[in-house]
């Protein structure tokens, strides 16, 4: 089977990660290959926020379970000690940019499989960046406040095995005539 077709079918999401960074070069793999996500008439619309520091990486965790529809215990870490947090933005003055910041997520997460570094595609950025606080690091970080946030993906090496796959639910194509 083509390895593009198989990486596609076998990444899953990986919810426990070991305390080592991933590399440099390994991030600048991913990054550069999520630079070339489709986006609507190619206006690549999505930005990228890199965040490695594990203290400003603790302070999202707790903000992101701060947006969490029930209740999550204190000691859960919503980016499930992941050494490397990505946030997509996407500019909400392009009329495809949750598409675009979706296309982009994909990608990150497509990317790493293929070379063996783990990943999650977390909720909630939306909610974060919709609020004062969030509003307030944008305009910190130099990003224009059209941007909103789409989602986020926690890096590192897996230290669990892949989950198995679900089966594929039996109605999951229609073809018409």
């Amino acid at each position: 089977m083509n390895q593009t077709i198989e990486n596609l079918k076998s990444r899953r999401s990986i919810r426990k990660f070991k305390d080592e960074q991933i590399s440099d070069e390994e991030l600048k793999i991913i990054l550069e290959t999520a630079t070339y996500a489709p986006t609507g008439r190619g206006a690549q619309s999505p930005k990228i926020v890199v965040i490695q520091n594990p203290e400003t990486i603790k302070e999202f965790s707790e903000w992101n379970r701060s947006y969490f529809p029930t209740e999550m215990p204190e000691d859960m870490d919503p980016f499930y000690g992941g050494k490397t947090l990505l946030i997509v933005l996407a500019d909400s003055e392009f009329p495809t940019y949750i598409e675009d910041g979706s296309s982009v997520l994909t990608v990150i997460v497509n990317a790493a499989h293929a070379i063996g570094v783990g990943s999650c595609w977390i909720h909630r950025a939306r909610d974060e960046f919709a609020s004062q606080k969030g509003k307030d690091l944008l305009k910190k970080w130099g990003i224009p406040e059209s941007y909103e946030g789409i989602g986020h993906v926690v890096l590192g090496y897996p230290d669990i095995d892949a989950p198995k796959p679900l089966p594929r639910k039996k109605d999951y194509i229609h073809y018409i005539d």
